[in-house]
């Protein structure tokens, strides 16, 4: 069975985590919008540009799909009413823009030609909004109903706009993944639930990663597991962890660059080059990854590496279907 057969229909997301061969993800999507010089919103970031700049975001996704990414993770990770309310735009505007995240992914993937591509709708968190760097620190001054309230407004549109898969992604709090394994059990979209870790045994609240990573087993919608937002040296670990803690479900790993950013003076230290990135992503996916890619400062050369990397690798042998097509 070659991969456009494998992606054909419905449940494309939990069809494709059956193919042996790696996924490839994108990699940070501000990161190429700066690269394009493109100025992000003050306070939106990358999501801002849904309403000045759409055909940047769409430039960005083709960026990546050059690079030969076959998920591409949408613009709506800082997206919600609230935030353009302070645009002055009404909740109906809003959820238009959240719908337009989607579509513009969408538009750049059939712009590919590619069969492969699939579109994750992006659902950042509460801290991610805030603008003060909490979704990498776990401090979180907002309750289970205030979280509850924030999530069910984006996952009701989001769940809607027609995403292979919902990629609840940076999570640092155990409180908010509660809060959102819940609502999604309502979703009729699959998605993949991503962690944000303070070293290989934590979230950045605290929590230790094999509680919150149970706390999802056996969910009816979470079809995978991932960390991002971590530095990369600490992934192997956490990725042991995940696997060990819940070896029935698959493990994306998309990390940032390892550069620390500092929220007060918005600067980045650091560096992560692109041969490490390829040695890293191989590593990763012999530790048992099902997918890699990039976050925060890592870009399409990264990507591009990463996919080299895995056409290195000897194809996978054994029972199971076999890809024709690939990144």
């Amino acid at each position: 069975m070659n991969l456009a057969t494998e992606l054909s229909g419905p449940d494309r997301f939990a069809r494709r985590l059956r193919n042996p061969r790696p996924l490839l993800l994108d990699g940070g999507l501000a990161t190429q919008l700066e690269a394009q010089g493109v100025e992000l919103h003050p306070t939106l970031w990358s999501a801002g540009l849904l309403a000045s700049a759409p055909e940047a975001i769409q430039a960005a996704h083709r960026a990546y799909l050059d690079a030969g990414a076959e998920v591409l993770i949408t613009a709506s990770y800082q997206a919600s009413r609230a935030g353009f309310a302070t645009l002055g735009m009404k909740a109906q505007e809003a959820d238009a823009l959240l719908r337009r995240s989607v579509e513009l992914a969408r538009t750049a993937g059939a712009e590919s030609r590619r069969e492969d591509i699939l579109l994750a709708a992006s659902v950042g968190p509460w801290g991610a909004t805030q603008h003060d760097g909490s979704e990498y620190t776990g401090r979180y001054a907002l309750d289970e109903a205030g979280l509850a309230s924030f999530h069910a407004e984006r996952l009701a549109v989001l769940d809607t706009a027609g995403a292979d898969v919902l990629a609840c992604e940076t999570l640092p709090h155990a409180r908010e993944i509660a809060v959102l394994a819940e609502l999604l059990r309502d979703c009729h979209t699959p998605a993949w639930v991503s962690f944000c870790c303070r070293d290989e045994e934590t979230l950045q609240d605290g929590t230790p990663l094999a509680e919150a990573a149970a706390a999802l087993a056996n969910h009816p919608r979470v079809l995978a597991l991932g960390i991002n937002c971590t530095a990369p040296r600490h992934v192997l670990g956490a990725l042991g962890n995940l696997r060990a803690a819940v070896p029935e479900l698959p493990v994306l790993v998309y990390p940032n660059s390892g550069e620390r950013y500092d929220p007060e003076t918005q600067r980045w230290s650091g560096l992560l080059t692109h041969p490490d990135a390829a040695a890293a992503a191989r590593s990763w996916i012999e530790a048992g990854a099902r997918g890699v890619g990039g976050c925060c400062r890592m870009g399409p050369a990264h990507i591009a590496a990463m996919r080299q990397s895995i056409r290195d690798m000897p194809r996978p042998t054994g029972p199971g279907p076999q890809e024709e097509t690939g990144p």
